[in-house]
Order: C-alpha cells, then sequence, then structure tokens
C-alpha cells in the first residue's frame, strides 16, 4: 500500500513538473516572438495590431498579422489606427496583409485614434468594419509626390551639375532644374493611376459605389463624424468599442483575451532623426529619393 501511494506521488509530481515547463515554455515563446499574453479573458483571443505614426515600411506590422493568422486561438483582429498615411507601397502591403485574414474567416474592424488619414484610411478599407472616434481627423483620398527645386539656390552659389543620360525621361524629378510640361503629364498620368488604385480599393472595401465616394476623394479631410455622415466609416466608438465588435464577429462569448506586440521603446535620438526626416520630406527631400505617398500634408 505505501509503496502504491509512493509511485502515486511521484507519478502527480511528474504530470505537475511537465505541466509547469510546457506553460513556462508557451510564455516564453509568446514574449518571444512579441506577443503579450493577457490572461483576463475566458472566452477568446483578439489581436490588436496597431499602426502608429508615418507608415514607411510594412515589414514589423505585415509579420505580426501573418502570427495572428497562423494563431488558431485569435478569433479576430482589431486594427487600431493613428497615422497621417506614408508609402503608397506599405500602406497596400498591410491592406493586403489584413485582407488575407478573411481567408481564413478572421473578422477584421478598424479603429480610428486621433488621426486615420490617407493611407491609413487605404488600410482601413480591409476591415469589415472600420470604428472611429467622432473628432477623428481622416480622409485626404489621394497621392501627392513632391520634388524640391533648388536651382535658384545652386546658381547663387556657382554650382552647375551636367547630366548624361539614356533618354529624355531618366532625371525626371531633377532638383537642378524646372519640370518640363512632358514630365509633369508623365507623371500625372502615374498619380491618377495611383489614386484610381486608392478609390477601387474604398469602392471594393466598403462597397460604395464611386459616384458617391469621388466628390470626397479630392484630397480633403473631415472629421469621423462626417466620415459617418457620408459613409466612410460604420459607427462612432472607442477602442473598447471596436474589440467588443470583433469579438462579437469571431463569435467569442465573455470579455476577450487581448494578444498584442509589445511597444517598442523609443529614444531621444530616434525622435531627433524621425523629426528630421519629416523636415525633410515636407521640403521634397528624401533619403530614398522621390516616392508616392498616400499620406496627408
Amino acid at each position: 500500500m505505501a509503496r502504491n501511494r509512493w509511485l502515486w506521488g511521484c507519478a502527480l509530481l511528474l504530470v505537475g513538473t511537465v505541466a509547469t515547463v510546457a506553460l513556462a515554455f508557451l510564455v516564453v515563446n509568446m514574449a518571444l516572438s512579441g506577443d503579450r499574453p493577457a490572461w483576463g479573458g475566458l472566452g477568446g483571443r483578439v489581436g490588436l495590431v496597431e499602426v502608429f505614426g508615418e507608415i514607411d515600411d510594412s515589414d514589423a506590422i505585415v509579420a505580426q498579422i501573418e502570427r495572428l493568422d497562423r494563431d488558431a486561438s485569435v478569433r479576430a483582429v482589431v486594427v487600431r489606427l493613428d497615422s497621417p498615411g506614408g508609402g503608397v507601397a506599405a500602406s497596400q502591403e498591410i491592406y493586403e496583409a489584413l485582407g488575407k485574414l478573411h481567408d481564413d474567416k478572421k473578422p477584421v474592424v478598424a479603429s480610428f485614434a486621433g488621426v486615420a488619414a490617407s493611407g491609413a484610411y487605404y488600410i482601413a478599407c480591409a476591415a469589415d468594419s472600420i470604428v472611429s472616434n467622432p473628432g477623428t481627423l481622416t480622409g485626404s483620398i489621394g497621392v501627392i509626390m513632391s520634388f524640391p527645386n533648388t536651382e535658384e539656390l545652386f546658381r547663387k552659389v556657382g554650382i552647375r551639375l551636367e547630366v548624361i543620360k539614356t533618354g529624355k525621361f531618366k532625371d525626371v524629378g531633377s532638383i537642378w532644374r524646372p519640370m518640363t510640361a512632358d514630365e509633369r503629364e508623365l507623371l500625372q498620368g502615374v498619380l491618377t493611376n495611383v489614386y484610381d488604385q486608392f478609390v477601387d480599393a474604398i469602392v471594393d472595401g466598403r462597397g460604395m459605389d464611386r459616384e458617391d465616394v469621388l466628390p470626397y476623394a479630392d484630397g480633403r479631410v473631415f472629421s469621423g463624424d462626417q466620415a459617418l455622415e457620408y459613409g466612410f466609416v460604420d459607427r462612432l466608438g472607442d477602442l473598447d468599442d471596436a474589440i467588443d465588435m470583433a469579438a462579437k464577429l469571431g463569435g467569442i462569448r465573455g470579455e476577450p483575451t487581448i494578444v498584442r506586440k509589445e511597444r517598442h521603446k523609443v529614444s531621444l535620438l530616434d525622435l531627433l532623426d524621425e523629426k528630421m526626416n519629416q523636415v525633410g520630406e515636407a521640403a521634397g527631400f528624401s533619403s530614398m529619393g522621390p516616392r508616392l505617398e498616400y499620406r496627408l500634408r
């Protein structure tokens, strides 16, 4: 009898040890993956993706969305937007990544913070529903490309640039001279094409008629309250409202568990570098060269 009790005790100890190790492995794995487990809810898990500031690079956000897509325990996703937009390609890549969640039947709800304009609104069009604060600054539907013209400045300091090229458009957007009529026509055609892609995303994602979109797709901004009136958002509310909506769409009962990536700590040097880049981009300079932007100016 004593021997049997000893064996049962050893078995229970072994099971407890395995369970503890498994739980520790799960927590460490989630921490390394950048996800923060929140154990408060028992009904299910809602992923929270945050798109804050300039949309310059999509890699980290797309990777986070793909992790949430692979996680079978995540039933729905909320994308929180507080951004004036940014690069066209980066905005489109995040939009496409959110769209792939629909293939796995995971609903997406967009939540607007202070600003959700241009490229940020483009991203939101991939959502099943958009929730905005009444005072959110949104809209700015359009595309822009900026070039500085420093011809007069370099003429004053006696600097000239000699260019050898293989075609008349090879140095389009040069900062050393004014833009020609042919160059302006060429670039306007490119911008018009990318603008049409933006409008198409709204028509497809929002289920709106093109004729209802175009009157407001001239770069103007409007409040969240106006966006609801015009049909560009579905309801007014805050982040909690968006999470509740996502949970319901995902079939989650009870309070959901929120899965989010830990925010990166920004240093003073990072802030200074960001501000200097913003000043340069506002003047038309960029280390990446000219680029198309879905961005609020």
